[in-house]
């Protein structure tokens, strides 16, 4: 039996697959850096509660083909959600699988990394246990690839814990911070309040998407001129306010 035929077997192929897929995905993003467009305009409200009780609410309204707004397959594929970039709010019960996700670190780092992470280690567990049982083809190994679905997620949590502080000073480039105190960008949704919305900035020769609140509460409409007034204490968004020069507030 060669190497090809194990990782091709009945039970092999759907984790071979999958990570081929994800490789592929890796590949094609370092490579050629396409981004995967979607015409949407998102505003998401996330609330958590840090002690010892972990509440969560996500408030999302998507209006699509009205107001756009600029989130791409990239975007997605990088979100970081961090736990302490939330408050709570409202108390409600944390979901089951919302708590998975905090817990092995499919929050806190970019969700396809992670999520690439678990499925190669899982993959690893299933073929080499598979293997060591000649069971490639048969219910038991089935059993024992089902068997690897916890275990492989614990793994998961302990070989990607190190990169969060990695991950933490890099943005979506992998590249150096980019200093955006006192830049001018374009709002990339409809905000207010305490919402939070994205917002395109040029700097350095490049455009970045950011993730905004309004300074003062004011609202600010999609596609109005911005000015970033300051970065949030836990780093993971910006401060701004509608760019007219008059109303400028340097009172922060």
């Amino acid at each position: 039996m060669t190497l090809t035929d194990i990782v091709f077997s009945n039970v092999n192929i759907t984790l071979t697959i999958l990570l081929i897929l994800l490789v592929t995905y890796w590949l094609i993003t370092m490579i050629s850096g396409i981004d995967f467009d979607l015409d949407v305009d998102v505003d998401m409200d996330i609330d958590i509660d840090v002690d010892a009780d972990v509440d969560v609410d996500v408030d999302a309204d998507v209006n699509s083909g009205i107001e756009g707004g600029n989130i791409d397959f990239h975007d997605v594929s990088n979100t970081e959600v961090n736990p302490e970039d939330i408050v709570g709010k409202r108390k409600k019960p944390l979901k089951w699988w919302q708590i998975l996700l905090i817990y092995f670190n499919f929050v806190g780092l970019p969700f396809m990394f992670t999520f690439t992470c678990w499925i190669f280690i899982w993959w690893i567990m299933t073929t080499l246990s598979t293997t060591l049982t000649h069971s490639y083809n048969s219910t038991f190994g089935f059993l024992l690839m089902l068997g690897g679905f916890f275990p492989s997620l614990l793994v998961t949590k302990i070989f990607t814990t190190p990169f969060k502080s990695f991950f933490k000073n890099l943005n979506q480039d992998g590249d150096a911070p980019t200093e955006l105190i006192g830049r001018k960008g374009i709002s990339l949704s409809n905000i207010s309040n305490d919402k939070l919305g994205s917002a395109e900035i040029k700097a350095d020769d490049k455009t970045l998407n950011i993730y905004i609140k309004s300074l003062n509460g004011k609202e600010i409409k999609y596609h109005s001129s911005i000015l970033i007034i300051k970065k949030s204490n836990d780093g993971s968004f910006y401060y701004a306010q509608k760019y007219m020069e008059e109303d400028i507030d340097i009172n922060f």
